[in-house]
């Protein structure tokens, strides 16, 4: 009996001593060392493309400006509209809109039709528009249509959020590569930053998608051959062009130098007196690697995008004065 009794409090004893471990492991806060500071439960997640949505309320057609827009898997997307808006009782009548993304030429009125209701005022007339396959209006100098089809819809508080398949997506033709593709870098839509009501431009290319692990900083590079190229290339920009013309020759010489083997150096520099004229130190293992370079993608796109912007251009090709100096006799 005394056995039973002590086995009876030896193990209250141990179940009473996990508890308190589990329960002091449970109270203890679990707060990591960190410079980040909690500012609450803020919604953050911005910028977003701005587009003005377009419908049919009462037989007339309404613009409208909205900035909360997303990606649902693969073959949705939301449009979430406060309750409020004029816009909302045609969109359930039809059971259609489109999504016009906004370029900076249109700004003006993107703007002007998000500061007024369609309820009082008519905006019917602020874009050119026609109308899409699907019966929607589409305005004639957004870059990007989208005609959508409302499938669902899910409200929130004081919110519609319309749930919509893609039925056409109509884009401009200066907006596509070469494929026929959509060129982000050419569209360039306008976002639209909530917290301090802004509108900002989207940024430069930094990386591709999943492969940044196969993107070295600069490829192996080949030897120079006996018709490699040092070249002069002095290019003078207009002013009005050349914070635009450096972002596209800092890409193309980037992209050049990761991934073109036969293409050794392209180090561009402007003068202190005239940072408009600029001078390209242009280096090429051999002939070919240079006609390789031409006809590249990227190379094709800084001359496409870039034309315009430059005055005068004079291309000038070096002979070393020592040929011991050549870049190849210094490669094992």
């Amino acid at each position: 009996m005394n056995k039973r009794f002590l086995l009876s409090v030896l193990l209250l004893c141990c179940l009473s001593s996990c508890g308190t471990t589990v329960e002091n492991d449970m109270n203890r806060p679990n707060i990591m060392e960190t410079e980040k500071r909690n500012i609450g439960s803020l919604l953050a997640l911005y910028p977003k493309p701005m587009t003005v949505v377009g419908a049919e309320v009462g037989g007339k057609v309404n613009w409208l400006v909205v900035g909360h827009t997303g990606i649902i898997g693969h073959d949705r997307i939301v449009v979430s509209m406060s309750k409020s808006h004029h816009t909302n009782r045609g969109i359930k009548d039809s059971k259609k809109l489109s999504i016009n993304l906004v370029s900076r030429e249109m700004l003006s009125e993107a703007d002007y039709v998000g500061s007024v209701s369609g309820a009082s005022v008519d905006k019917s007339g602020v874009f050119d528009y026609h109308w899409g396959e699907n019966g929607t209006p589409v305005i004639d100098a957004s870059p990007l249509t989208m005609e959508c089809n409302v499938v669902d819809i899910y409200e929130t508080e004081g919110f519609d959020n319309f749930i919509c398949s893609v039925a056409n997506t109509y884009a401009a033709p200066d907006v596509l590569d070469s494929n026929g593709k959509l060129d982000y870098t050419r569209l360039k839509p306008v976002l639209f930053e909530f917290p301090t009501y802004s509108y900002l431009a989207t940024g430069e290319v930094i990386g591709k998608c999943l492969n940044l692990d196969k993107q070295p900083g600069m490829c192996a590079k080949e030897p120079m051959t006996v018709d490699g190229i040092v070249r002069l290339s002095k290019i003078e920009v207009y002013p009005q062009f050349l914070d635009e013309y450096m972002k596209y020759a800092t890409e193309v010489g980037e992209v050049s130098l990761r991934t073109e083997p036969g293409v050794l150096t392209m180090y561009a520099v402007h003068e202190k007196e005239n940072p408009c004229r600029i001078t390209i130190l242009e280096t090429y293992a051999s002939r070919e690697a240079y006609e390789s370079h031409i006809a590249s993608p990227h190379f094709q796109k800084y001359k496409r995008e870039t034309l315009h912007m430059v005055k005068a251009l004079v291309l000038s090709d070096q002979t070393p004065l020592d040929s011991s100096n050549r870049i190849n006799n210094f490669i094992r």
